[in-house]
């Protein structure tokens, strides 16, 4: 490396342009082509700050095109946050370069959005000192409207106002700033000081008021922005702006079919604003076109948007007696709103102007209304050849490893492994290399089956020490009878079961011809149909079978007796046929003992346990204790629950599969992890409770537990998975609805969950048919939540909803606490509610 490299690697400025100074065109590029190559091979260094700046003076000193200095700079590694341009522009007049511009544009173009972002200034500073009109690309107008609201590099930043009025990309890129897709969350944030998120949008208008800005040209830009749609946040500045730009009637009444758009059809806020504009702007938009928003504004969800309507309604009604009729028939679309009081007040404003309401006949039978539960999927079939299986395994790398997919390619290394080794090895070490997938030796590796299956795939390929896997292989079967060792490590029992049986796989692999997993899963669940396994080992004749492999097909039967296949089983003469045999009569894995406990948070370890603070200081969960004559070496049937924030070794996704028939120990071991997503902010164990009730087995007290927790769910998607679970434990039967309203009462009422995020997922089961399970799981929830002096938020939605499910079944159902409530009188939405509750139950 030269002393030029070097000055430029280290940062070293002043020696940098020492060295170009008084240089010929050949000595540059020289220097340039040593340049570039150093660059290339630092593949993982970084160049921030000085070094990037210095790197980028080098660039324009000694490179001959402006595509060679982009390409440069444009590097991954290159940070141009902060760099400075004006020691580049000056290097680039004393080599006497024109193409200063070419490589922003270039720049502009190649950067990915983080970094345009932050190397914005630098690129928008080479195209001011050459006076060159910006790109108007989205990630460029992105940078702009970022460095409108961030720190000046030095000095004392200006008001917004003035810096606007003098921007010399103002014209150009203000137009793009209502076309890109997200730029609103760069406009929000403000004048850079953080007081005044506002500051851009007041700028904008005050531009506008002076003349410097086309007033209709904002207006329209706003509108259409919005009518184009965004994230909240992103859309927040333009409502700031349209609200600040306070369009005249006049204005309003051209664009009344854009503010009708929007009012129908646009997110809440955008919809709130335009019915305040068409308000407040009179008779702007034409009676017809009007109704026809309307109806489509009362069948909205927003009760606050709903109420505002039909207030809005009224109004016009008495305004204008000759248009009262039509008025009173567009009232009366409320009349099939969810919220109880709308559908109450649409009525009677209707009325009121003369429309008849029509009586809506009920249904009033005593069950749900729900289809027969189809059964679960069948497990996809067993991987046909090499290309497939790389495939799968390549589809799956660098991910979490679904229980249904660990399995069929457990199963597919084991037949192709041993009847192809050669062409496998040829097809998978390629990929393996390609995702750098690597063997790791810590401890808490070992038990990982994501780190395990890595190890068996490596084998396959022949990457690494064959010999040390083997052994690290015999080793762990050799100590798998150590059972209570690995329960007492707090590592779940699917792992220890996985890592054995994928221990037993890589020895299998020495073999020749195997005939592949006895565990292998017929349903989608991880269910073995115990006719399947009575044929899998009638195939397998006298040949042995793999302890683990056998144990987990075991597991994976359904609970119960079955005396006619057993005999069979027996008839087969083999150990593996007289363990089925038993197993069948035995009536497969004994259920431990449910216990509902509370836990509370783990001790705190400082002074300053951030983390503690955050925790919850309550959890509902449920112990499992096997019965007095098992030995439970393993942990399947035991459960002591663990303080809130003890580390948890997340294995909920592989539960399921394991003991597919026993839905309540799974809902037991994966408990605290539904928990967390209902009272942390952890997501995606939604789907766990969704296989739970596609399985099959007593639920009992854990199960009932885990549906409460997905209600509850933080993140939207979780509580759609646990309406689904619900739907179809209400289905099937298996839905303890008094148990599931009992738990989410108490823990709503004691502040373990947030009670207002159940409310849709139980009206959407309302709604799909469940009405009896949904107004029996309420009844048992709403009497903990009544009792208190307080009810907590959410109470009065589901007192609305029991209402609602109350009539629809017609079935009377006791709730204590609620007469109490009814007594208290006065106007609050929480005894309103309750009137209205009252009162279905006494019709």
């Amino acid at each position: 490396m030269t002393g030029f490299v070097e000055a430029v690697v280290r940062g070293r400025m002043s020696e940098v342009r020492s060295a170009l100074a008084g240089l010929d065109e050949p000595a540059r590029r020289a220097l340039g082509d040593e340049l570039v190559a150093d660059v290339r091979r630092r593949r993982d260094a970084w160049w921030w700050q000085g070094e990037a700046a210095t790197l980028a003076v080098a660039a324009v000193g000694t490179l001959s095109t402006p595509t060679k200095v982009a390409a440069l700079l444009g590097r991954r590694s290159v940070w141009l946050s902060g760099v400075d341009a004006a020691p580049v522009v000056d290097v680039a007049r004393e080599r006497g370069v024109t193409w200063l511009a070419d490589v922003a544009y270039k720049l502009a173009d190649r950067l990915p959005r983080d970094r345009m972002l932050a190397g914005w200034r630098f690129v928008a500073g080479l195209l001011l000192a050459e006076k060159a009109p910006p790109p108007t690309g989205d990630d460029f107008v992105r940078g702009w409207a970022a460095a409108q609201g961030s720190p000046a590099p030095r000095g004392t930043r200006p008001p917004t106002v003035d810096r606007l009025r003098a921007d010399p990309f103002l014209d150009a890129l203000l137009p793009r700033l209502f076309e890109v897709d997200g730029v609103g969350t760069e406009l929000a944030r403000g004048d850079g000081a953080g007081t005044d998120a506002d500051a851009l949008p007041r700028a904008l208008a005050a531009l506008a008021a002076e003349g410097r800005l086309d007033r209709a040209a904002l207006l329209n830009g706003v509108l259409g922005r919005l009518l184009r749609g965004d994230r909240p946040g992103a859309l927040r500045p333009f409502l700031a702006l349209h609200d600040l730009l306070a369009p005249t009637p006049d204005e309003v009444a051209v664009r009344s079919s854009a503010y009708l758009r929007l009012l129908a059809d646009g997110p809440g806020p955008v919809a709130r604003a335009a019915q305040r504009t068409l308000r407040e702007a009179g008779d702007a938009a034409e009676p017809e076109a009007l109704w026809e928003t309307a109806r489509t504004v009362l069948a909205r969800p927003e009760k606050a948007l709903v109420r505002a309507q039909l207030t809005w309604l009224d109004r016009l009604a008495r305004q204008h007696p000759d248009q009262a009729t039509e008025v009173g028939a567009v009232l009366a679309v409320a009349a099939g709103h969810p919220d109880a009081g709308l559908r109450e007040r649409a009525l009677t404003l209707a009325q009121r102007h003369g429309h008849r309401p029509v009586a809506v006949a009920t249904v009033a039978e005593p069950r749900d209304d729900l289809p027969p539960p189809l059964p679960a999927p069948a497990a996809p079939p067993p991987i046909a050849d090499v290309d497939e299986l790389v495939e799968e395994v390549a589809a799956t790398l660098r991910g979490l490893w679904p229980a249904s997919v660990l399995e069929r390619v457990m199963d597919g290394l084991l037949r192709l492994g041993t009847r192809d080794r050669d062409r496998l090895e040829v097809a998978l070490a390629p990929v393996l290399r390609r995702e750098q997938v690597a063997e790791y030796e810590h401890i808490w590796a070992r038990s990982d089956p994501s780190f395990e299956i890595d190890r068996l795939l490596l084998f396959v390929a022949r990457i690494g020490d064959a010999t040390r896997r083997r052994d690290g292989w015999a080793s762990t079967l050799a100590t798998a009878g150590g059972g209570p060792a690995a329960v007492a490590s707090g590592r779940p029992a699917p792992m220890w079961l996985y890592r054995l049986r994928l221990a037993e796989a890589g020895q299998r692999l020495d073999g020749r011809d195997d005939p592949g997993l006895l565990s292998a899963p017929t349903s989608a669940t991880g269910a073995v149909e115990p006719q399947v396994l009575y044929e899998r080992l009638a195939a397998l004749g006298d040949r042995p079978y793999w302890r683990w492999d056998y144990t987990q097909a075991l597991l994976r039967l359904p609970a119960g007796v079955d005396e006619p296949l057993a005999a069979r089983a027996e008839a087969l003469g083999t150990p593996g046929g007289v363990e089925l045999a038993a197993w069948l009569r035995g009536g497969g894995v004994p259920a431990p003992v449910q216990e509902v406990v509370t836990v509370g948070r783990r001790d705190r370890s400082g002074r300053y346990d951030w983390s503690y603070d955050q925790l919850p200081e309550r959890r509902r969960l449920v112990a499992l204790t096997p019965p007095a004559d098992v030995d439970d070496r393993f942990g399947l049937l035991t459960v002591r629950p663990a303080a809130i924030g003890r580390r948890i070794f997340d294995a909920g996704h592989l539960w399921p599969a394991v003991l597919p028939g026993h839905r309540g120990v799974v809902a037991a071991q994966v408990l605290p992890e539904l928990a967390m997503a209902a009272q942390e902010d952890f997501a995606g164990r939604g789907p766990v409770l969704l296989t739970l009730a596609e399985c099959t087995g007593a639920g009992g007290p854990a199960l009932d537990l885990a549906v409460a927790y997905g209600l509850c769910a933080r993140h939207e998607a979780d509580r759609v998975a646990a309406l689904d679970a619900l739907l179809i434990l209400a289905a099937a039967g298996d839905l303890n609805a008094p148990a599931v309203g009992g738990h989410l009462g108490e823990m709503g009422a004691q502040g373990q969950v947030i009670l207002t995020r159940a409310v849709t997922p139980l009206r959407d089961a309302l709604a799909a048919g469940a009405r009896l399970s949904v107004w029996r799981l309420l009844a048992a929830a709403l009497p903990p939540l009544l009792a208190g002096p307080t009810p907590p938020r959410g109470t009065p939605d589901l007192l609305a909803l029991a209402a609602e499910a109350a009539t629809a079944t017609g079935v009377r159902i006791e709730v204590p606490g609620l007469a109490d409530v009814v007594a208290r009188g006065g106007s609050s939405r929480l005894v309103a509610e309750a009137r209205r509750l009252a009162a279905a139950l006494a019709a």
